[in-house]
């Protein structure tokens, strides 16, 4: 594509150089960098952009975007503009086509369930006859095409272009995990969503929104900038699913334009459960429409995947399905990799993985697991270095109120010392004498399975579907589950 098509009818702009360059492809990182590509220089927290042109030049980039114009850079055209971020998602949309405008598009958003949700919606459309692609923190999912993923939301480039790959690939719809910090970025802005899901709001990723207001507010993004219809050629509603049991559900829906459907279990919802049932094979309960009310049973377990289910059912509602198809297609729907994840095992113990890193989650999975257990509850868990501090003592008061026996011990402390982390956590715990602090993760893991009886339930907690620790200057290749499996064959 020419460059002149590509910032045709921008504003706030201005071209250093030919408008006739051909621009074969984008990046944001110079290490990425190819002949004929456009490079953005944007800036990052710690980081700008700028400081890589001339990397981006000599890898054979033919034009850098940027906000400030380099007398001395002859060799590439340069486009000038205020907000390189705002630049980068309008021309990377541009680029690849609008991608969204011709797909199904589906953001949620929220705390806690973002992952499971996203997975029963496309398990729900895939088997009505929307082909459905997915982004999301454990995997991207092209048709029959599964890329590893390395971000709950990736970067505006990469959204763009996975999507024009679902597109041209045959997919009719796509259902992305959006985070607060892809929303405050900008990473999503030029991605035309239909439907946009609320699940939960609990306490994370403080060390960058600093309070919670401002976590909501980013949050809200989403459904701030979903319009009241939806777009010529789009037969699908602009819609708001919206958990009204959170706190948060009216910061949600504040600058809401679009129609709204509501779930949870308070009368009001539009969508409810009721008569909720847990055991070890499964959950049921009635699920209430309008005037309709009917039976409900999954293989998950847990109040909070109910809620999960509630926020899919009340999505394929939005789109005009009826409720008995809706419930009978999603009952099939099996576990998630690394929610609550049943580990099977030789010996046969009840080992479960759940990717539980907030103080809410935790709390959901451990509640879950005591409705169901016979014996006791044991838990093992860290929390993550270079992330929110203020959460770690308020998840070891929720690990020693709900576990039996606890095993504190390494998360991914990445740059700082594990030790420190486990501190942190240790001020919110009261009786030390059910707590054993094991630094290894292997061996805290080890040690836990050691101690269980056949009645008693295990969760591993924090690291859920991920095969990988980092710490401050090397990652291993580590798998809680493969671990647990591996210590049941002795």
């Amino acid at each position: 594509m020419k460059l002149k098509q590509l910032v045709k009818g921008i504003p706030s702009l201005e071209i250093k150089g030919s408008k006739d360059v051909e621009i074969l492809g984008l990046c944001n990182n110079s290490q990425f960098a190819a002949p004929g590509y456009l490079f953005f220089a944007k800036k990052g927290s710690k980081l700008s952009g700028n400081q890589f042109i001339r990397d981006a030049a000599l890898a054979g980039s033919v034009a850098i975007a940027t906000d400030l114009f380099d007398p001395f850079l002859k060799q590439v055209v340069q486009i000038v503009h205020p907000d390189v971020t705002a630049l980068e998602s309008l021309l990377t949309e541009r680029f690849y086509d609008y991608p969204s405008h011709q797909l199904l598009s589906i953001g949620i958003t929220g705390t806690n369930g973002k992952t499971t949700c996203s997975y029963l919606i496309k398990h729900f459309l895939d088997r009505v006859g929307i082909a459905t692609g997915l982004i999301g923190t454990i995997e991207w999912i092209i048709k029959d095409k599964i890329l590893p993923s390395n971000l709950t939301t990736p970067d505006a480039i990469t959204s763009q272009k996975l999507l024009h790959e679902m597109k041209i690939t045959g997919c009719q719809g796509v259902v992305m995990e959006v985070s607060s910090h892809a929303l405050v970025q900008k990473r999503v802005a030029c991605i035309d969503f239909d439907i946009a899901i609320f699940t939960n709001l609990t306490q994370d990723h403080l060390d960058y929104h600093e309070t919670m207001e401002e976590y909501a507010k980013a949050k809200a993004i989403l459904f701030s900038s979903l319009g009241s219809h939806g777009n010529v050629g789009k037969s699908y509603p602009k819609l708001a699913i919206v958990n009204c049991d959170s706190p948060w559900a009216s910061t949600m829906i504040r600058d809401l334009k679009a129609p709204l459907l509501t779930y949870g279990l308070c009368q009001e919802s539009d969508v409810r459960a009721e008569e909720i049932k847990l055991s070890p094979k499964g959950s049921s309960c009635w699920i209430c429409y309008r005037d309709l009310r009917l039976p409900f049973t999954t293989a998950l377990i847990g109040k909070f995947n109910i809620y999960n289910y509630l926020a899919v059912i009340a999505t394929a509602i939005g789109l005009n399905f009826d409720l008995p198809s809706i419930l009978s297609i999603l009952s099939s729907f099996p576990a998630v990799p690394g929610r609550l994840e049943r580990v099977e095992n030789q010996q046969g113990k009840n080992i479960f993985v759940d990717y539980a890193h907030t103080e809410d989650a935790l709390k959901n999975v451990l509640e879950a697991l005591r409705e169901i257990a016979v014996g006791r509850v044991l838990c093992v868990f860290g929390c993550g270095g270079n992330r929110d501090k203020q959460k770690r003592p308020k998840m070891g008061a929720v690990a020693e109120k709900l576990s039996d026996a606890l095993w504190i011990t390494s998360d991914n402390p990445r740059g700082e010392s594990p030790e420190s982390i486990i501190q942190d956590i240790l001020a919110g715990i009261q009786d030390v004498k059910k707590v054993c602090i094991e630094v290894d993760r292997r061996k805290a893991i080890e040690k836990a399975i050691s101690q269980m009886k056949s009645d008693d339930v295990l969760l591993i907690a924090g690291k859920g579907h991920e095969n990988y620790q980092v710490f401050s200057h090397h990652t291993i290749h580590f798998d809680d589950r493969i671990i647990a499996k591996e210590y049941c064959r002795c």
